[in-house]
Parts: C-alpha cells; sequence; structure tokens
C-alpha cells in the first residue's frame, strides 16, 4: 500500500478530517522516555512475522547520520532484480528525542518519515540499519516503523544488540542462529568470504528465512546489502555540512542529547 498518494477509500474522515490509514496509524513523537516505553509495549502486540508481501519489485534501504543534535535520514529504492537505484530522497532535521539505547526509534523514526512520504516509489520490502525484533523489547527501528508504515521490513545491523550465537564459518553465506531467551529473533550471516558477519532480524509482515534470503539477494561485492551500503553512504555525505573531523571522516553517533539507557 502506497504510503502518501492513497485512493479516497484507502482514507479515514475524522472529525471532518481526511487522514490516510498510515497517519491515524501513528503514535505522537514527542513524549517522554517512559511514555516511549510504553508506545513499544503497545505496538509490539500488533507485530507479525508472516511474510505479508508478493513479489518483490523493488526494495528500500534506511539509514539516518547525525553531528551533534542534527540528523540526515536517507531512503534509497532500488530495483530488487538489477539492484539499480530508481528513487531516493534526504531529510535533515534536529534530534527531538535523547540518545537512549533500546529507544532510538524516537530519535530517528521522526524525520525517516518525513523521508519516506517524499518517495515518488513506494519500496514493497524496507531494509534498516538497526534491529528488527533482535531488540530488548522486540521491537527495533525495523519492527517499530514496519508496524507504523504497514510495511514488509528487515533489521540489518552491524553490531549484535541483544542474543546469544556462535560464530558462522567463514564462507560467504554461512550463517548462525541469534537466539534470546531460547528463542530465536534472528540470524549472523557472513556476506562475504571472512569478514565481519551483520546481524539480520524481521521486522514486520517478514519471517526470518526471507528476511535472510532478501538481504543475500541484496548484497554484491559488499558486506553490507546495496540498499543499506547506499543509504549509509549518502547520509554520511549529508551531514558532511553539519562538521568534518580532522581525520576527515564523520559522525554517525552519537547525539549531542545521549543520556544512560533504560535498558
Amino acid at each position: 500500500m502506497p504510503f502518501i498518494a492513497l485512493p479516497c477509500d484507502e482514507c479515514v474522515k475524522i472529525g471532518g478530517d481526511v487522514r490516510s490509514k498510515e497517519e491515524k496509524n501513528m503514535h505522537r513523537w514527542d513524549v517522554t522516555p517512559r511514555e516511549a516505553l510504553r508506545i513499544q509495549e503497545e505496538l509490539r502486540e500488533r507485530v507479525l512475522l508472516q511474510n505479508r508481501f508478493k513479489k518483490i519489485g523493488t526494495v528500500a534501504g534506511a539509514d539516518v547520520s547525525f553531528f551533534e543534535d542534527e540528523v540526515a535520514a536517507v531512503v534509497a529504492v532500488f530495483d530488487y532484480e538489477t539492484l539499480e537505484l530508481v528513487d531516493e530522497t534526504v531529510v535533515t532535521s534536529s534530534c527531538t528525542f535523547p540518545y537512549i539505547p533500546g529507544l532510538l526509534t524516537f530519535l530517528e523514526g521522526p524525520v525517516l518519515i518525513q523521508a519516506f512520504e517524499k518517495l515518488t516509489h513506494q519500496p514493497d520490502v524496507i531494509i534498516f540499519d538497526g534491529q528488527g525484533i533482535a531488540h530488548p523489547r522486540g521491537i527495533g527501528i525495523a519492527t517499530h516503523l514496519g508496524v507504523l508504515l504497514e510495511r514488509a521490513t528487515i533489521g540489518c545491523a552491524k553490531a549484535r544488540l541483544v542474543g546469544e550465537y556462535r560464530e558462522p564459518q567463514r564462507e560467504k553465506g554461512s550463517l548462525a542462529a541469534l537466539t534470546l531467551k531460547s528463542t530465536t529473533v534472528g540470524a549472523v550471516v557472513r556476506t562475504r568470504y571472512g569478514v565481519k558477519p551483520i546481524f539480520v532480524s524481521p521486522g514486520h509482515f517478514m519471517n526470518i528465512t526471507s528476511a535472510i534470503e532478501i538481504i543475500m539477494n541484496c548484497c554484491t561485492r559488499y558486506r553490507l546489502p546495496e540498499p543499506i551500503r547506499w543509504a549509509h553512504h549518502r547520509a554520511r555525505q549529508c551531514v558532511s555540512h553539519f562538521r568534518k573531523d580532522e581525520k576527515g571522516g564523520f559522525s554517525r553517533m552519537k547525539p549531542k542529547q545521549a543520556v544512560r539507557g533504560l535498558g
């Protein structure tokens, strides 16, 4: 279902206003950390780890980069078969929520939602640079935004947030289960021979098997799948006008207003 250009029968009239189902789906973002925890608990009840897509024509990568209290979000849409870029949006904004591990969606989500709103081509599947259900409360950014957008999503992270695993074999395509309290919440996947693995977990409208398959199909000669690699690179470029450090690199984390995590 498209996120913005919905036909009239996909809209709901409320108090004289016409709002799309996705708009009705959204919660407030100007909340306290305690309120954010409650929202996560409520949204978790709506997560569905079953495939709700047919043929995949396009797949998007979504990522953000920070400098102090500024954030840049990029959503890049690729043809699933050719991995050619077909659409891209970039949004910059000021941070409105502190950096709290486990609640990063409340920092990154608002600007990413704006980026999705600006797309011309809506993707069939979205890959987020972050976690899906491999999260302390089972609702990382891929799961959280998947529920809000009602889209099939995958979390693809460069590091583990939770869970235990055994190191996969060195060959490309090798994988190991990522488990949390005896439950499989994702997979540790080797995308290139001998390089560090990535951490894949389903977000919403997606099962683990399909998440792994899609990630591997989007990998070329790099460690990261192409949609995420591109979005990550572009987001880092976008913060270049904020500040360039003495080594010539850019700061992705953390925003200036960091506070201790809530677990």
